[in-house]
């Protein structure tokens, strides 16, 4: 066991790294309440953003992604010490998404991991996460619906990281891609019923 503490330790660390609820702490901070009495009850970007502060959902997406970018890069420079960098960087981008959507604070219900597996994604395959963005922005902007945006992304990124990244990001980013999708049945459902809102209502 003791030749894969490492890998242990890092997955540990970046779970925890990902559970932090930035858009929960965020909205107690400003005075706002518990953000899972909002809107759809999430704790990421988009539920903060029916709050009516721009500000904070700002704040939130940025921290949710950068919370995947840190445990990613933090976990290559600490395996690159033991050997073990792009497995490592692997191990923790999945456990940062994973506490992310699975948060033990908040009994394991936590976001959809869209803004924090983008963030894993763009550490991992930089290209890969400027087309996804660039595809999740394009949505966003024509079609005014946060769900479909992350579901296209989504859709995408694993085609894109196995041609930039080479098949063990590919198969991270694809597995990375379906938990994003799984979390947004209840939005799929919607949208084929015409009764997703869009954002801004």
């Amino acid at each position: 066991m003791t030749e894969y503490w490492p890998l242990i330790a890092v997955f540990a660390a970046a779970y925890l790294l990902g559970s932090v609820p930035f858009g929960l702490i965020l909205t107690k901070l400003a005075g706002l309440g518990d953000i899972r009495a909002v809107g759809s009850g999430n704790i990421g970007a988009t539920n903060v953003l029916r709050t009516g502060h721009k500000g904070l959902a700002a704040l939130t997406l940025i921290f949710d992604v950068a919370k995947g970018i840190a445990a990613v890069l933090i976990a290559k420079w600490f395996g690159g010490l033991h050997g073990y960098a792009i497995l490592c960087s692997l191990i923790a981008g999945g456990g940062a998404v994973i506490g992310h959507v699975f948060p033990v604070w908040l009994k394991f219900a936590g976001g959809k991991g869209v803004a924090t597996t983008f963030g894993v994604i763009l550490a991992l395959t930089p290209a890969t996460g400027a087309v996804t963005g660039a595809v999740w922005l394009f949505m966003l902007l024509v079609f005014r619906t946060s769900s479909l945006a992350a579901i296209a992304a989504a859709i995408v990124a694993p085609l894109f990281a196995f041609g930039y990244a080479g098949q063990s990001v590919g198969t991270l980013t694809s597995a990375l891609a379906l938990l994003v999708i799984v979390k947004h049945a209840a939005n799929i459902r919607r949208l084929l019923n015409g009764t997703e809102p869009k954002i801004g209502k």
